[in-house]
């Protein structure tokens, strides 16, 4: 284990390679540009090639975000989607739904192929239908236990339940940072981990990733 940490601590910056390793396009420079004013949570460019490989390799065809955030996700989204793909994507925020809708028609998104919602998160999840999402995407650390137990009700079996921001960049993986995200982040993937329903994993992508399919 010292041998490998030495050769792993001699290589370059890969956390700023990956980072990259994709190019957003203007509208995503856009959301991100909006998204400082606003000053919600969007993935990273490597956490969005990552969405993007996701759904390309899932073909998913619907998809739930919960944490619309400028619309940076939703692009990086519709980037692997096919003409069929449906987002819901669900905030508290109607300044937030506002800028992604309008970033996301700019884009040529039609409006037909999205459904913002914005309103309570628990109680517009609990009306969403059991057993009928390819790909589940969660921001927001709030309610984030009860986030992943209704994910599991509405992916379809070998869905894929990803959590952005999930290890709070490094927090969580510090046992003597107590605030509520962290907290609740590292509970969170507790739950995941502990329960045999899911097989999962955490990368160090972004501010943390947590995957997990559902068996």
């Amino acid at each position: 284990m010292v041998g490998l940490s030495l050769v792993i601590g001699n290589r370059g910056d890969m956390s700023a390679f990956s980072e990259s390793y994709v190019r957003e396009d203007i509208f995503m420079q856009q959301a991100r540009n909006n998204a400082e004013e606003l000053g919600t949570l969007e993935p990273t460019p490597a956490v969005g090639g990552l969405l993007r490989f996701i759904v390309e390799s899932l073909k998913a065809r619907s998809i739930v975000e919960i944490g619309t955030g400028s619309g940076v996700s939703g692009l990086w989204l519709f980037a692997g989607a096919s003409p069929e793909t449906v987002l819901t994507s669900i905030d508290t925020e109607r300044e937030h739904a506002a800028s992604a809708r309008t970033v996301l028609e700019e884009s040529g998104i039609t409006s037909q192929r999205f459904r913002l919602i914005t309103g309570a998160i628990m109680e517009v999840v609990g009306k969403l239908a059991d057993s009928n999402y390819d790909l589940i995407v969660i921001r927001p650390a709030a309610d984030l236990m009860e986030l992943i137990h209704e994910s599991y009700r509405m992916l379809r079996p070998g869905g894929i339940l990803f959590i952005d921001h999930a290890l709070s960049g490094g927090k969580v993986a510090d046992p003597t940072q107590r605030d509520f995200d962290s907290i609740s982040r590292r509970d969170g993937i507790r739950s995941v981990k502990e329960d045999s329903r899911w097989s999962s994993t955490v990368l160090p992508l972004g501010s943390g990733v947590l995957l997990a399919t559902k068996l």
